[in-house]
């Protein structure tokens, strides 16, 4: 899929589904190459964040959406069931209507499928870092789905898999890679945050918690103070 094809999927999408705004557009890299760490928030992180963001993204996805074999049962579990509310036999029903949509389309977005254990992620980052060496914009959502949901942020921890990317372009070009917090809020607003930037210096295990646990702490600290202002705001005194 070219990037014109990209942004007018991504433009539909955004009409139908999202219509949200874009907060802290200056602090977006000019050009690539950058990856964005965004909170998943259910359906909305990747569809906020997808339809929000102006430059072409390669999202990483989980392998089993692109899986022909896989696909509905994943929709089903994932999206009908929790989010749309529906109940077997219906939901699985639907799943297989859908992922005869979703398989083809998402796998022509660019997506980069990533899976869940060490040793099956190295495609993911291999791909990733073949993109961004050409000057692409990666996009990850590093949430751990088998860890209890925080109520506060409506997050689970951070996976850190993705951090390795910070070394690797490093290894492969020699130049310091951003990492861009991005928080979408469910009032459909997205904020992009000031980047983490790979140090070369210290040691890679010390190095990957670092960029994990910068990124996750940013990230729920703006979500915390966006919902605060919010709530703040429907309470305001006469």
């Amino acid at each position: 899929m070219n990037d014109d094809v990209y942004h007018l999927i991504v433009g539909i999408l955004d009409s139908l589904l999202w219509d949200g705004d874009l907060i802290g557009e200056e602090n977006l890299p000019q050009n690539g190459p950058a990856v964005f760490i965004a909170n998943h928030l259910a359906t909305n992180g990747p569809i906020g964040a997808m339809c929000t963001l102006p430059m072409r993204l390669y999202p990483w996805i989980a392998a089993d959406m692109v899986d022909r074999e896989k696909a509905a049962d994943y929709l089903r579990w994932d999206f009908i069931e929790r989010t749309l509310k529906l109940k077997p036999p219906l939901s699985m029903l639907v799943a297989r209507l859908l992922s005869r949509i979703t398989v083809p389309l998402l796998s022509s977005f660019g997506t980069i499928p990533a899976f869940q254990g060490y040793d099956d992620i190295q495609g993911a980052l291999k791909t990733s870092v073949d993109l961004l060496k050409e000057g692409k914009c990666v996009f990850v959502f590093p949430e751990d789905p088998k860890l209890p949901v925080d109520e506060a942020t409506k997050m689970t921890p951070f996976k850190k898999g993705f951090t390795r990317l910070g070394e690797l372009f490093y290894t492969e070009t020699g130049e310091c890679l951003r990492f861009f917090p991005v928080i979408v809020h469910e009032s459909r607003k997205v904020f992009v945050e000031k980047p983490v930037i790979f140090n070369p210096k210290f040691p890679p295990a010390q190095e990957r918690l670092r960029i994990k646990n910068l990124l996750e702490a940013q990230i729920r600290r703006k979500y915390i103070e966006v919902s605060i202002e919010g709530y703040m705001g429907v309470i305001q005194p006469d």
